[in-house]
């Protein structure tokens, strides 16, 4: 699959790497933009508030499936019911919300887990197909919260959760599985 990953930080540069190592084509974009024609996907991995500035740098946008690995912090601007839509009203295509409650600098350790990890993720339908596979791909199991709306803002306001576990515990993985299957 060719995915273009516009973001070359901790989580794009490590799900770059990630994927690139489970055989997909992978071509990252930095703050100087570049070009997303022939992309299977895009995936948006920048701080919430430059996701417009990030996506006006790169061109060949043309209504792709997306993948928003965005966080938020701080202020909103409710202008967009997520940040998902945000970038769902750039691009133009399918988007889901994926790998924001996991964190990047656990990504090296995915692998030696005793269990698969879950990332939870919501999505239109056209794009959970892609989602669930490049989930997959990355080391976790893909755990559905619903449809883009009302799921991506759920996932973005489960931030302050995640980041007050963290700050007990340090990064960490989740798992969520029904009674039994543990």
């Amino acid at each position: 699959m060719k995915i273009t990953v516009v973001g070359r930080g901790h989580v794009g540069g490590g799900l770059a790497r990630l994927w690139t190592a489970a055989g997909h084509q992978v071509t990252g974009l930095g703050r100087e933009g570049g070009d997303a024609s022939g992309a299977d996907v895009v995936v948006v991995a920048v701080p919430g508030p430059t996701i417009a500035d990030a996506l006006a740098q790169v061109s060949g946008l043309a209504g792709q499936p997306a993948i928003d690995a965005c966080n938020h912090y701080g202020s909103r601007d409710d202008t967009h019911a997520s940040l998902s839509h945000q970038i769902k009203s750039i691009i133009g295509g399918p988007t889901a919300k994926s790998f924001s409650t996991n964190f990047a600098a656990a990504y090296d350790e995915i692998s030696q887990q005793r269990a698969t990890p879950s990332n939870l993720y919501a999505s239109d339908p056209e794009a959970r197909t892609i989602t669930e596979q490049l989930i997959r791909d990355a080391g976790y199991e893909p755990l559905y919260v619903g449809g883009l709306t009302p799921g991506a803002r759920l996932l973005e306001d489960s931030s302050a959760i995640t980041r007050a576990i963290a700050a007990q515990i340090g990064p960490f993985f989740y798992r969520y599985a029904s009674p039994g299957a543990l």
